[in-house]
């Protein structure tokens, strides 16, 4: 009983030096996804040092030694792999030998097994559990077990005279397997709750990278380019802490900050074989220097160790990558993985976000430019007929049509914003307006009712004269009688609603497009305003074709265009 509680009190010990342990830089060596060959040399060290300490906190008992010897070589192994565990057995088994007594050789040889069968659980573990599994107390607690039953029956089996053996083995058995299972079970549980809280803190640092991309968008809005590049690698570097990052295009350097910036210049081709991996694969590729080989092209000199290399995308095309490296000499924390991946991610996002309201704003001028191309050849060609026409009889009005004209073609050019008042649409379509009456004379009448309340709204620019060009051209223009244009525009249920009305009745409902002028802008108000804004169409044949126009009415006097 008293043997009991004194290795009990041994084990306590090792519950505090495994505390300790859990708050120093080495831990991480154990929590790495990958060891490198530094990492390997910490776990070696630790693990046979409490293995040693161990046997120096023992009971000397019958010229043998009661102990907790069992604990460092099982959990080195555990951590470290059959080869780890092999050599951090057979170093704490020879200082046991070293220290004399008839059971120096059991001891030596049962201490390597206890190391090796801790490297056969790990390789167990790794096949069926993976490497979070590595902290799980119950395999601590059957492997130490296992290894203090074992050391009994090599004691008994090698220690010579066998009675000594025997009688040492009835004092001491209890107490050991008891002590160094239930201490090997403790150990690794203060080391599991410590990766717990440590894997913990990744996830909450992984919303970092969120704050980061508050920092990145700024100077995104100057697109994605040499000197924004540079930015944003300046913030990454400064916020992870890692070596170096750079920025590639899917062909160039576009940034490099941190190590090795001497010869990792900005503007040169990719050489990189990973780089050109991760682009062409569109996927993540990860060198950590051991399983995964990195070496740089460059230079022999470089102090660069590992890197991770993120594609940027902007919807499914890659269109250039974020490299994270880390020197020879430090490990690469699987939270700033994780953090690389994030920042990428969103990166992503922020780029496919920009690249669509450049091919938005692409569109919109293209869609202007068409507008413009569709109204001005046909229309000065009728209008400096009617002038020509007009000169002969009334000089004062010719002068009258050609300003008009001049004004009509002006705001033409001068109209390259997206939006305009209504006020300015109606500008723009009353001299459109005066030169069509001077053409029909008295058989074109227009009739207008506008809310005055309405007229500081904004809508899209060339919204009015299409559909009051379409009204004439296939409505009005192709009756005897006299033409009649209503223009109503009023506010009515949170809407602003412009109707084009003609006496016509000529529209044909015949599945086919309704004209290119007014699908453009039709489409561009359902773009930015949604699907229930925008034209309908209303027709009773040889009577009326009515055109109603929609617009939200709520956010108009706020909205900034």
């Amino acid at each position: 009983m008293n043997l009991i509680l004194i290795l009990l009190q041994q084990m306590s010990v090792f519950l505090v030096i495994a505390y300790v342990f859990s708050k120093s830089p080495a831990f991480y060596a154990l929590a790495g996804r990958k060891q490198q060959f530094q990492h390997k040399i910490i776990v070696y060290v630790t693990f046979t040092t409490f293995s040693i300490l161990g046997t120096y906190f023992g009971l000397p008992i019958k010229d043998a030694i009661a102990n907790t010897r069992a604990i460092g070589a099982v959990l080195g192994g555990i951590f470290g792999g059959p080869w780890l565990g092999l050599a951090i057995g057979f170093t704490s088994g020879l200082h046991r030998y070293t220290l004399g007594g008839f059971t120096d050789l059991a001891c030596g040889v049962s201490t390597t097994v206890d190391g090796l069968i801790g490297g056969v659980v790990h390789l167990y573990i790794l096949r069926n559990g993976g490497r979070d599994q590595l902290f799980n107390p119950l395999a601590a607690f059957v492997a130490a077990l296992s290894t203090e039953v074992i050391q009994m029956i090599l004691i008994l089996t090698i220690a010579k005279p066998f009675h000594e053996a025997l009688e040492l083995v009835k004092v001491i058995a209890a107490p050991m397997i008891l002590a160094n299972a239930a201490g090997s079970a403790l150990f690794m549980s203060i080391l599991r709750d410590k990766k717990n809280m440590v894997d913990r803190f990744q996830a909450i640092f992984s919303g970092q990278a969120l704050k980061l991309v508050e920092k990145i968008t700024g100077p995104l809005v100057n697109g994605f380019n040499q000197e924004t590049a540079k930015e944003i690698s300046t913030i990454i570097q400064e916020e992870t802490g890692v070596g170096a990052v750079a920025i590639t295009d899917h062909n160039t350097i576009l940034a490099f900050v941190g190590m090795g910036n001497d010869h990792h210049v900005p503007g040169g081709v990719i050489e990189s074989e990973l780089t050109k991996q991760a682009i062409n694969e569109n996927r993540v590729i990860y060198a950590d220097g051991i399983d995964v080989p990195y070496s740089c092209g460059v230079s022999r000199t470089c102090p660069l160790g590992s890197v991770l290399v993120i594609p940027l995308r902007a919807g499914k095309e890659v269109i250039g990558t974020i490299k994270l490296y880390e020197p020879k000499k430090k490990l690469f924390l699987t939270l700033n993985k994780t953090l690389g991946e994030g920042i990428a991610n969103l990166l992503s996002n922020q780029l496919l976000l920009i690249r669509f309201e450049e091919q938005k704003n692409l569109l919109t001028r293209s869609e202007l430019q068409l507008i413009h191309a569709q109204i001005n050849p046909h229309f000065l060609f009728n209008a400096l007929n009617t002038i020509i026409a007009t000169t002969r009889k009334n000089n004062t009005l010719a002068r009258d049509l050609l300003l008009n004209l001049s004004n009509f073609f002006r705001k033409n050019l001068k109209r390259s914003q997206e939006f305009s008042t209504i006020a300015e649409e109606m500008d723009h379509v009353k001299s459109y307006l005066e030169i069509e009456k001077a053409r029909f004379a008295e058989r074109l009448i227009v009739e207008e009712h506008v809310d005055p309340n309405c007229l500081s709204f904004k809508i899209p620019s060339f919204t009015l004269q299409p559909i009051i060009e379409n009204a004439i051209k296939h409505g009005t223009s192709n009756i005897l009688e006299p033409g009649v244009i209503k223009l109503t525009i009023q506010q009515t249920d949170n809407r602003i609603v412009i109707e084009v009305e003609d006496n016509a009745g000529a529209y044909q409902f015949n599945g086919k497009e309704t004209g290119l002028g007014m699908n453009i802008v039709d489409k561009r108000i359902k773009n930015k305003f949604g699907e229930s804004f925008g034209i309908k169409i209303q027709c009773e044949p040889d009577l009326f074709t009515k055109v109603m126009i929609t617009f939200p009415l709520e956010g108009q006097l706020n909205q900034e265009w």
